[in-house]
């Protein structure tokens, strides 16, 4: 692997059953995992886990660790408290970033919305997360915010889905 290369492991769990996760969503989730830490100036091995799950799931789980009984989107479970310092797979040597809960009755809803794909919605959920993974918090009074807000965040998103071809007028809905 060259020294400014970057590549993501992940591991993709499916725990719902309403909507389909094709290879192509996969892909292109990698790639925007990709996208995030390249721009983010960081290099070599990463693995993450994504679990793809229903708004009933997702409503759990932030009811279980964000004390909020209500659906969301997203979830993001970094495992660096700092964002920069990173435990790593001593099998693979890979840095462990955490885990992202995506709620695809959620995104399917929201690109709806939107009026983008559901293809482009998943992306832009997957950068949101991908910069709660390295310590980004538009959360306010968040302890690990270091200035990083929330419109620091939407443009850094907005970046990496651009570099990818994901526009907000994407209307495949893959």
């Amino acid at each position: 692997m060259k020294k400014s290369e970057v590549k993501v492991g992940i591991i993709f769990e499916n725990r719902q059953k309403k909507t389909a996760v094709s290879p192509q969503l996969k892909k292109v989730l990698r790639q925007v995992c990709e996208e995030v830490l390249r721009q983010e100036g960081l290099d070599g091995l990463f693995e993450v886990s994504v679990s793809f799950v229903d708004d009933g799931q997702i409503r759990e789980l932030n009811k279980q660790f964000r004390n909020m009984d209500k659906p969301t989107d997203v979830l993001s479970f970094p495992l660096s408290e700092d964002g920069v310092t990173f435990d790593v797979n001593g099998g693979t040597g890979a840095k462990l970033l955490g885990d992202i809960v995506i709620s695809l009755e959620r995104a399917a809803s929201q690109a709806d919305e939107y009026g983008h794909s559901f293809m482009r919605e998943t992306a832009f959920l997957t950068a949101h997360s991908m910069l709660h993974l390295l310590g980004y918090d538009h959360e306010e009074g968040s302890p690990v915010s270091q200035g990083k807000a929330a419109a620091e965040m939407r443009e850094r998103e907005e970046r990496a889905l651009e570099k990818l071809g994901l526009t907000r007028e994407d209307g495949d809905n893959a």
